[in-house]
């Protein structure tokens, strides 16, 4: 069974380095740069991790775990 993390990073290097990391390691990973685009992929998909930023442009990491706990 492949794992499948997803990323929410807004800083697109540090983003990429995680993401090339852990794609080395055989993990597939899916990248997004804001609150929105983390939402939107949340309600589409089902990962095994997800790594979050706490300041995003757009909204608060902290403010995503919220929701992530309320809709699982």
């Amino acid at each position: 069974m492949n794992t499948i993390i997803l990323v929410v990073e807004d800083e697109k290097s540090l983003s990429e380095s995680i993401v090339q990391y852990l794609t080395n390691s055989g993990i597939t990973c899916t990248q997004v740069y804001t609150y929105n685009s983390a939402v939107n992929k949340l309600a589409s998909f089902t990962y095994d991790c997800i790594i979050i930023d706490i300041g995003l442009p757009d909204g608060s990491g902290i403010d995503l775990i919220t929701y992530i706990k309320k809709k699982k």
